[in-house]
């Protein structure tokens, strides 16, 4: 039996992943639940899974989760160990009875746990973009000093791992990561500007959180996963290509040298490729719906477009940079994206400002955790006075 650790899990990695779980009593136990304020969903997580540990963010919300175990009738015998902060996210990520970490919690709050994980030689489920965006070359090098094992949850990283099983790295001529395009591929670009945060909101494919669903809209998601992929595939950015496919069904493709290309197909449900990550190398029925191939069937591809969409170019140049660029990029794009969400700057703006945070902001080579949280936090600030500069000047033009 597996013992897990659910880094984020009333959000939607975390319920999934649950939902898995739940499958395969006999096969899996949670260790410790983490999540941030939902004390109602993860009430009911506690009382079905029995975890050892459970985290929430503040002593406040702690005490909010205590009233909420006992308005479900869940008795204090059952009650878990209740702690708060990271800390205890560290804590239930290195604890020894834990065999596997889902790291899912959104943005570099997830970072640290993640990395300490790492470092005690677990399996982790990735799911977190920001680990590696912010810290790839210091968690894949504890990858390898420590023997841990990095599986991407990631519906196209997941892919892209089970087309490379098929060969050598030497013999990979480059990765494709599909990109359904988001609410936007197909608005004309003066329209752009006038895009309300409810609108790009409405993404075509996926039901995701409010920041990744803005992302995915700008396609800054899709520049994040070139970042992730080629840290976690040991690729150089010029062998990581980006393709628009609406349809969501190819996940990815690997190229290899003699010209043959494996894609990765199943239908739009993560629960696969959490299981993936749970029961590498072997495979086993997944709780997913099957592709009917008896149904006619139209996959499109093109690529995208970088002039509209420039947050990905901009992602590309930043990896190719190295250094803290692509840790600025994440922390400035979290805060624009924030403000477009809040009122305060308009969709083509979070454009603006993470290219001027970029460009205030130096690259340097962290060498720590520490490094990456005081890199993060500093372009945060710049990112902030941006915003409120644009706000300023946009309210006397008014």
């Amino acid at each position: 039996m597996k013992t897990l650790t659910v880094l984020g899990s009333t959000g939607s990695i975390g319920t999934h992943s649950l939902d898995v779980l739940r499958r395969d009593r006999e096969g899996y136990q949670v260790y410790a639940l983490a999540a941030g304020r939902n004390t109602d969903l993860l009430a009911t997580q506690i009382a079905e899974f029995r975890p050892a540990v459970a985290i929430v963010a503040t002593d406040e919300v702690r005490s909010r989760l205590c009233e909420q175990l006992t308005a479900i009738n869940v008795p204090k015998p059952r009650w878990p160990e209740l702690h708060w902060g990271n800390s205890a996210l560290v804590a239930a990520a290195r604890a020894p009875q834990v065999d596997v970490v889902i790291s899912a919690i959104v943005g570099v709050a997830g970072l640290e746990a993640t990395f300490e994980a790492v470092c005690r030689g677990k399996r982790v489920g990735l799911a977190n973009k920001e680990v590696l965006v912010a810290a790839g070359r210091l968690v894949m090098d504890a990858v390898s000093r420590y023997g841990a094992e990095l599986l991407p949850i990631d519906s196209e990283h997941n892919g892209a791992h089970q087309c490379l099983r098929a060969g050598k790295p030497e013999e990979v001529h480059k990765l494709i990561l599909t990109a359904s395009g988001g609410p936007f591929r197909n608005t004309p670009w003066p329209d752009l500007a006038l895009v309300t945060p409810q609108q790009a909101l409405q993404h075509p494919t996926w039901r995701m959180g409010d920041r990744i669903t803005i992302d995915s809209a700008t396609l800054m998601n899709k520049g994040f996963e070139v970042i992730e992929a080629c840290w976690l595939f040991g690729l150089p950015v010029h062998q990581v290509e980006v393709v628009i496919h609406p349809q969501s069904t190819v996940h990815a493709l690997v190229e290899y040298k003699d010209g043959s290309v494996l894609a990765q197909v199943c239908a739009t449900d993560m629960r696969m490729p959490i299981q993936y990550a749970l029961t590498y190398p072997d495979r086993f029925e997944a709780p997913v719906p099957k592709l009917s191939w008896a149904d006619a069937r139209k996959w499109e591809f093109y690529p995208p477009d970088l002039e509209r969409f420039p947050l990905l170019k901009l992602a590309y140049e930043c990896q190719a940079a190295g250094g803290s660029a692509t840790c600025c990029l994440n922390a400035a794009d979290e805060v624009a994206v924030a403000a477009f969400l809040g009122g305060k700057i308009g969709f083509l703006t979070i454009y603006e400002i993470v290219r001027e945070t970029l460009s205030k902001v130096p690259v340097r080579r962290p060498e720590t955790i520490s490094d990456v949280l005081e890199i993060d936090r500093q372009s945060r600030g710049v990112a902030r006075e941006l915003v409120a500069a644009r706000m300023n000047r946009d309210a006397v033009t008014a």
